[in-house]
């Protein structure tokens, strides 16, 4: 249930802080007073687009907050974590919304959210009726899972649901089959070409930085070997490197043998004079291993072209090209098994129909056997409505193929004069009618709806004084199984209220603020005076008798 609501500076309510009970609360207040804004900051709460126009005058900014206290937050949960946002602690989740003149924030158990996010969960919290917001009664979808609930089909129509994915999957798959197959030879041709021209190429990832660099070195063979017989001439001419060096060892060992302390920093000598002895052989090995071969530089010149040729048709890197490979060597054994995969495909789809048909029509059996059921006790309550006449059917068409909700579709038709058609709920325009059909709709499947909190904002308006006494009663019967808000200007409503809270409206220091509060006692007897126009002993008489019925 919707534990605690709290607002700051939206529209006329600079602060308010509303703890909730359990069952039917009401809420009255004289016109204009701001009971509207109660709704909504709850329609804030759940995803509804806001602008800066909310903000009160004279604000930077307005922030609602919502604490919905859960028996069991196991769904909750499995939303907020397909969003990645934490889950419930102590069974209870948070919801904040704030409105800058800049834009919106929303937050769900402290982490930053989005309006999908509040939408989401709106679905699974709240079911809000206004005078003029009746469309979740309205939808055909709705008005199909509802027929569900009451028939307790919940087990067959997700083993519909199952068989529905798992047809659809296998009947994709054999179009797209199909539809292979009718793409003539041509893609096949190219496909095999393509995975022949990379077998051909035998790609070896491994091996292409040492082919890149033989080729290299094979291309620039001529100015190695020159290079490197410059440098050995330099090191073994007469009168080269190493002839100097040598007589540079004999200087040395003249100094060593004179001053023997010179040893210590003239020993390198011999050292370099070692190495580059071995660097002269070195060069000679290098400049023979070059190779000058005019054949073997155009066979790897090929071969890295080849390499390049084909990332640059089929991938970035040779790994890729290997993937592209393997990924064109499925589809082709799937073309060779062509008709063998089709064969069997169709009987897997056949199947899979056979079995969905199956499900379906047990599912079909039980809301067909439940149909009847829920209109009439959604009849009984639109008599106590003040519809002693009218009529009301759950309609039920089969369809030629399966659909995502099962073999048939569902509506609910609604007459309300006897000798007179019965219509679509959808095409009703009183909504005197629709808040009354939606309030039987709603009573006949309480046992059965999961929506926690269930708010109706003045939907008794256009119904006289014994049918808002019937609307109260209702409600109240609702607010046994579900939290109930109601915002009603019937002192009946009201006086069927387990909580009852007024809002009013004053000014203080010269700017106009919306104020709520809760009312028993003589004050909830006052309020049902004002409510029934005021008077004497006779109306708060009938106000006491109003509220003798409440428990």
């Amino acid at each position: 249930m919707l534990s605690l609501l709290r607002i700051q500076n939206l529209a006329l309510v600079d602060s308010l802080h509303w703890e909730l009970d359990s069952g039917l609360i009401g809420v009255t207040g004289e016109t204009g007073a701001g009971k509207s804004v109660i709704v909504g900051a709850l329609k804030l709460v759940l995803g509804e687009r806001a602008d800066k126009s909310l903000i009160r005058t004279g604000e930077s900014k307005c922030s609602v907050e919502a604490v919905f206290e859960m028996a069991d937050p196991s769904d909750i949960n499995e939303v907020l974590q397909t969003f990645g946002i934490d889950p419930c602690e102590d069974r209870e989740l948070f919801i904040r919304r704030v409105i800058t003149p800049t834009g919106t924030k929303q937050f769900v158990n402290h982490s930053p959210a989005t309006l999908a996010v509040l939408k989401t969960l709106g679905k699974c919290l709240v079911d809000l009726h206004g005078p003029h917001d009746h469309q979740s009664l309205l939808d055909l979808d709705r008005q199909l899972s509802m027929l569900d609930g009451f028939a307790g089909s919940g087990d067959e129509k997700a083993l519909y649901e199952k068989g529905y994915v798992a047809w659809k999957r296998k009947s994709s798959e054999l179009q797209t089959l199909v539809k292979s197959e009718q793409a003539g030879s041509q893609e096949l041709d190219l496909l095999q070409y393509q995975h022949d021209e990379i077998e051909r190429a035998q790609v070896d990832p491994a091996s292409e930085d040492d082919l890149q660099e033989r080729c290299g070195r094979a291309q620039n063979a001529g100015k190695l070997v020159s290079a490197t017989l410059q440098a050995h001439s330099i090191l073994t001419n007469e009168n080269g490197v190493l002839d100097q060096l040598a007589e540079m060892q004999k200087a040395i060992r003249e100094l060593s043998e004179s001053d023997p302390a010179s040893h210590q920093w003239t020993s390198g000598l011999d050292t370099a004079v070692v190495e580059l002895q071995e660097l002269e052989g070195e060069l000679l090995q290098y400049a023979e291993k070059v190779d000058l071969d005019p054949e073997a530089l155009v066979g790897m010149e090929d071969r890295v072209n080849t390499l390049e040729s084909l990332k640059r048709k089929y991938g970035g890197t040779l790994e890729e090209v290997l993937a592209y490979q393997q990924q064109i060597g499925a589809k082709l054994e799937t073309y060779q098994n062509r008709d063998e995969l089709i064969d069997r495909l169709e009987k897997e789809v056949e199947k899979a129909m056979k079995e969905l048909r199956e499900v379906g029509t047990r599912l079909s059996k039980k809301r067909r056997a439940s149909a009847p059921k829920l209109a009439k006790l959604i009849r009984l309550h639109l008599a106590d409505l003040g519809f002693h006449q009218a009529a009301f059917e759950i309609q039920l068409e089969r369809i030629s193929d399966p659909e995502s909700q099962g073999l048939e579709t569902v509506e609910y038709f609604f007459g309300p004069n006897p000798g007179e058609p019965l219509k679509p709920l959808r095409q009703i325009a009183s909504s005197g009618e629709m808040s009354r059909v939606m309030l039987a709709v709603k009573s006949a499947l309480a046992d059965q709806d999961a929506t926690p909190l269930m708010v109706f904002d003045e939907i008794d308006a256009n119904v006289g004084g014994e049918i808002a006494r019937a609307v109260g009663e209702k409600m109240a019967h609702l607010g046994e199984r579900h939290q109930v808000v109601a915002i009603t200007h019937f002192p009946q409503v009201a006086a069927s209220a387990k909580q009852h809270f007024l809002v009013a409206k004053h000014v203080e220091e010269g700017r106009t603020v919306s104020s709520l509060m809760e009312v028993d006692g003589e004050d909830r007897v006052a309020e049902l005076v004002r409510m029934l126009g005021g008077g004497g002993p006779e109306v708060r008489a009938m106000a006491e008798s109003l509220l003798g019925g409440v428990k």
